[in-house]
């Protein structure tokens, strides 16, 4: 396995090429929360003969060490844009093209209000822009934190377990060997980094953030949305859309929060026709 270090964090990645890489385009994947590089794999394998595709697990997530719990901005999703900067500079990256899904996409959309310069296009994949709600926003808070600090190691080996963990994500099917690897990043996920980023991910300070950033996109950028989607609904992409004229929007039918595995072929045609028009 390869690890580069930012900011002073390991941070696992992976390339995905169509033979020597540095021959075509660059296509960074991010994932979202609780999550790792691993369900991206299959739609790199895809787009290889047409990027490099680099994957990579977010700090504190996947197989990337965690940072020190003295860190102030510990679960900041801006500090992860500043993660994204230093790996383009790193692998001397000056342009690349961003593939990002959920909180991923969150950290993706930061990096484009810092740093456009460095995007040809952008494709962020299940988020959008929402209201504050104390109360609720309280709520889910409090059962958020129960679910990250309950992780018994023993979940990994009950059979019915990842389709009982992922069935609020899905509309549509996906193979169960996939949903055993969600469980097992879920539960592999550093606490203060899954319990920061799931605070900050819902937060008053998002709310405030995000709408703006949505604004100030001016770079090509397609969101997609699953039409079922509970986690983000669409409803939501579809208003973060609306808020730039740079900001393609498309629904994806009969999928949930994984649109890139409930229905690939629909995703990836969506996906490869942005990238190429």
């Amino acid at each position: 396995m390869a690890y580069v270090t930012l900011n002073g964090v390991d941070h696992y990645y992976e390339w995905i090429c169509d033979g020597p890489q540095g021959n075509r385009p660059t296509l960074v994947f991010l994932h979202g929360w609780g999550g790792s590089a691993r369900y991206w794999e299959r739609t790199a394998q895809a787009m290889k003969q047409d990027f490099d595709c680099l994957l990579y697990d977010l700090r504190g997530f996947g197989r990337s060490a965690a940072a020190p719990n003295t860190t102030p901005d510990l679960g900041a999703l801006e500090s992860f844009a500043d993660d994204l900067e230093q790996l383009l500079t790193t692998f001397k990256l000056e342009r690349v093209f961003i593939s990002a899904h959920s909180m991923g996409a969150s950290v993706a959309l930061y990096f484009l209000n810092r740093f456009s310069q460095r995007v040809n296009k952008a494709v962020l994949t299940c988020n959008g822009s929402f209201e504050y709600d104390e109360r609720a926003f309280k709520a889910f808070h409090q059962f958020g934190g129960y679910v990250v600090m309950f992780r018994p190691a023993w979940l990994a080996h009950i059979p019915l377990a990842p389709q009982i963990f992922m069935s609020r994500f899905l509309k549509g099917k996906i193979p169960y060997p996939d949903k055993k690897v969600f469980l097992n990043d879920f539960l592999q996920a550093d606490m203060a980094t899954a319990l920061g980023t799931l605070k900050a991910s819902v937060s008053k300070h998002a709310t405030e953030t995000m709408p703006e950033a949505f604004s100030a996109i001016n770079v090509p950028t397609l969101l997609i949305s699953g039409q079922y989607d509970r986690i983000t609904p669409a409803e939501l992409g579809r208003q973060a859309a609306s808020l730039s004229t740079h900001i393609e929007y498309v629904e994806v039918p009969e999928t949930g929060h994984f649109p890139m595995l409930e229905d690939a072929a629909t995703y990836l045609s969506v996906v490869k026709d942005f990238l190429h028009g």
